[in-house]
């Protein structure tokens, strides 16, 4: 077990009024040993501790080298937070794609992730040409994040055997009514080097995994949201050159999944994005909506996706990859990476609430 210690440093947000929107700086590149801190995810678990992960890039700011994955817990909404502590590092391995889920009942945070040698670049993994490829773990805290079991492999249960790359999230899974624990992935099949977003699936609260089903080609990075009528819907990132989100169904709980369709009110710069479920008619979603990687944005769907009329700017400059949550005092969590020269100088964590954002439309 990996024990992490909790010191507050003295960080705080005002109070949050209706009209107001505050964010703080959680991770900050160039700091603690890291030359980037990058791929954000946020969780609040069953007792209100919100939880953000991200990779702790050492030696630079590219997806391969020694890559250790981070956490930070908040117990006050995101006023404060505290120092950063490690949940796996596997020397100079890269390890990373935080995907995080809480399991109702029991409240266990089970924490998704890939692994790969830090000297194998996503290329090589995707050619075949070197030694090493991506491997799937997990791990599991029971104690409201403070402590994390060692991660244990899954890759058999999770990876076909032609599959190259593969990702987990990056970005939160979710539970359904039924219990059934969902987190989206992606992958490359060998030969073709054709990409696919799909979902792995438990059906005993994460003790085991299995695959689900594979959405169509040119997408990966990918968020799932439960919809009303129990179907599932799943958002991608979409690589068929109209910079927009790819988006399908799947009616049988994950294993199967519509023709993917792209929504034209979802502009993206090719790059992931966030979608929760806030509450019975309202779903959240987040990108930087624009061709480049800049403006950071909320949107609000109050038909299950099908529009999203509402819309509010959170930062204007450079941004990139998000995470969105509801918190314990219903406000609206976002954390995102943003910079103003770039968009991965901070991992910002930025609170609201949802009058706010639904008075937007900017």
């Amino acid at each position: 077990m990996i024990f992490l210690r909790h010191f507050l440093f003295a960080l705080c947000l005002p109070a949050l009024a209706a009209s107001d929107i505050t964010q703080v700086e959680v991770f900050r590149s160039g700091e603690d040993g890291y030359h980037t801190y990058r791929i954000p995810a946020l969780v609040m678990t069953k007792k209100g501790t919100l939880l953000a992960f991200c990779e702790g890039r050492r030696s630079g700011g590219g997806d391969s080298g020694d890559i250790d994955l981070l956490v930070k817990r908040s117990f006050d909404n995101g006023r404060t937070w505290s120092r950063s502590e490690t949940i796996a590092d596997l020397g100079d391995n890269t390890v990373g794609n935080p995907a995080p889920v809480v399991e109702r009942k029991s409240g266990a945070i089970l924490l998704l992730l890939t692994r790969n040698p830090g000297k194998v670049t996503e290329r090589q993994i995707v050619d075949g040409t070197a030694a090493g490829t991506r491997t799937v773990w997990i791990t599991r805290s029971a104690d409201d994040g403070a402590t994390w079991s060692a991660p244990e492999e899954i890759t058999a249960a999770v990876k076909r055997p032609d599959w190259t790359w593969y990702a987990t999230g990056p970005g939160n899974g979710i539970q359904l009514r039924d219990g059934r624990l969902v987190i989206p992935c992606d992958h490359i099949t060998a030969g073709g080097k054709v990409m696919h977003s799909h979902v792995i699936f438990s059906d005993d609260r994460g003790r085991t995994w299995k695959i689900g089903g594979v959405a169509g080609e040119k997408t990966n990075e990918s968020a799932v949201v439960e919809l009303g009528d129990r179907s599932l819907m799943l958002n991608m990132r979409s690589y068929h050159g109209q910079n927009r989100r790819a988006v399908a169904w799947s009616k049988d709980r994950g294993l199967s999944w519509s023709e993917s369709q792209l929504d034209p009110a979802l502009i993206e710069s090719v790059c992931q994005a966030s979608l929760i479920r806030y509450g019975k008619n309202v779903l959240l979603f987040s990108n930087p909506a624009d061709t480049k990687r800049v403006k950071m944005t909320v949107k609000l769907s109050r038909d299950e996706g099908r529009t999203w009329p509402v819309s509010r700017l959170i930062h204007e400059g450079p941004a990139a990859y998000s995470s969105l949550a509801r918190l314990k005092d219903g406000s609206v969590g976002l954390l995102y990476e943003r910079g103003e020269q770039r968009p991965y100088e901070r991992i910002t964590f930025a609170r609201f609430s949802l009058a706010w954002l639904a008075g937007g439309n900017n």
